[in-house]
């Protein structure tokens, strides 16, 4: 597997885009944040069940947890929501991760949401050169939003290709008889993966394949999850 110069800057790159997503749709949500978006939120994340099942509704909406997480990162930098509030959607979100695998099982298709990003720009342009700072305002929104979605599908495309070579992280077995130390460095193998594969779906998937070949045992792999 040859990860090269080109595609380490293509990888900083798609993570650019990404953050300058989530800048700007964070500074624009700052501007326009009027007391309907905040009653809207409130009323989300009133009680922890209704900020799991809003979690859960979105992400199956959108079908990505990430995505999710990133938009509330960008409400609680606006100052929409506290820490606290948004730690029941962020719940919900991991468990609407899983939804997806029911909707792809049920119609056989997944919609991908960074297919629309493209014409989402070239519909929000215009409202960039409004003269109503409020439409400029809601054009930065949805420019920021579709920016976060297209900079999200370049980073998945940008990662070395981890999925489909689990044979990478045989050399993980190694670090399975360190007792307790065993269990805090696949706890970080499985969040350092997540992050370089930005799907937590896929991480658990590479998972059960180090498990079902006796890579690593139940324990571990525990952790790892």
């Amino acid at each position: 597997m040859d990860f090269g110069i080109i595609d380490f800057l293509k990888l900083i790159g798609s993570l650019g885009i990404f953050l300058f997503g989530m800048k700007l749709m964070s500074e624009a949500l700052q501007k326009v944040s009027g007391s309907k978006l905040r009653g809207i939120l409130a009323a989300m994340t009133s009680s922890r069940l209704k900020g799991i099942l809003s979690g859960v509704l979105i992400t199956a909406i959108i079908q990505s947890s990430s995505a999710t997480t990133v938009m509330l990162v960008s409400f609680v930098n606006a100052g929409l929501l506290n820490l606290v509030e948004s730690i029941g959607i962020i719940m919900g979100a991991n468990i609407g991760t899983t939804v997806t695998a029911w909707i792809i099982s049920i119609l056989g298709f997944k919609v991908s949401i960074s297919a629309f990003s493209l014409p989402l720009i070239g519909i929000t342009v215009p409202l960039l050169f409004s003269k109503n700072e409020r439409n400029r305002s809601l054009g930065e929104i949805a420019l920021g939003f579709a920016l976060l979605f297209l900079g999200l599908d370049y980073l998945k495309g940008a990662v070395p290709d981890i999925k489909s070579n689990p044979q990478i992280l045989q050399f993980l077995s190694d670090f399975t008889d360190l007792g307790l130390g065993s269990y805090f460095i696949f706890l970080l193998i499985g969040t350092l993966l997540t992050i370089v594969i930005q799907s937590s779906s896929a991480t658990m998937a590479l998972t059960l394949v180090m498990c079902s070949n006796g890579w690593i045992g139940f324990d571990t792999a525990a952790a790892m999850v």
